[in-house]
């Protein structure tokens, strides 16, 4: 399996997803300034400079459940952007607003997005063309190791995905008994429909 997972999607005008986990990250706090000061800057060569650089959609890891679930955030991002009909400013930042499970944008940035103590984190990059460099630009941002993208289910913090969720109210997870890799396959599975619906239902 590869390290950089690539989505193609030829029905959109940004047809390529780039994505990859980092573990050990410790840099999670100067990524976050660096995001900051990229909105911040004067406009000119160094903004661009720096802007271009953090272009990516930065997300906790431990709120993931699978990768289909940030397949199906981007998608929905992506088909957003193609309807004119986008939450937020960036298809980076419209990523990060899909996962969270409400319509709040700064609530989705701070449970979604990276934060200072953070140690295992995705970084997700939608361009119009296949571009090679984009691993090397990921690791020029995060000093961390890169792991498979398969493996986010062993760091999710499923407590805190149920509580955001609010899975305790869901049927299909309350009346569940059973193992406890089929409760966390009925997770994903809730979290990801939740996911695809939410554009429709809002």
């Amino acid at each position: 399996m590869e390290l950089l997972e690539v989505y193609r999607c030829p029905e959109f005008i940004y047809p390529v997803v780039f994505a990859a986990k980092f573990k050990g990250v410790k840099n999670a706090g100067a990524i976050r300034q660096r995001i900051v000061k990229a909105a911040t800057m004067e406009e000119g060569p160094e903004r661009d400079k720096e802007r271009d650089a953090v272009n990516f959609a930065f997300i906790n890891a431990k709120l993931i459940t699978s990768p289909l679930h940030l397949q199906t955030a981007a998608v929905q991002a992506l088909f957003a952007s193609s309807t004119e009909t986008m939450r937020t400013k960036t298809l980076h930042s419209e990523i990060i607003w899909n996962l969270n499970p409400t319509n709040n944008i700064s609530e989705a940035i701070k449970r979604y997005g990276v934060s200072d103590d953070m140690t295992d984190l995705i970084v997700m990059h939608i361009v119009s063309w296949e571009r090679e460099d984009i691993l090397q630009r990921m690791r020029n941002v995060v000093d961390g190791e890169l792991d498979l993208l398969a493996n986010v289910s062993q760091v999710t913090d499923w407590d805190t995905v149920i509580k955001h969720y609010k899975l305790d109210q869901e049927p299909a997870y309350k009346n569940f008994t059973g193992s406890t890799a089929k409760e966390r396959e009925i997770i994903d599975n809730i979290v990801i429909s939740s996911v695809a619906m939410k554009s429709i239902i809002n």
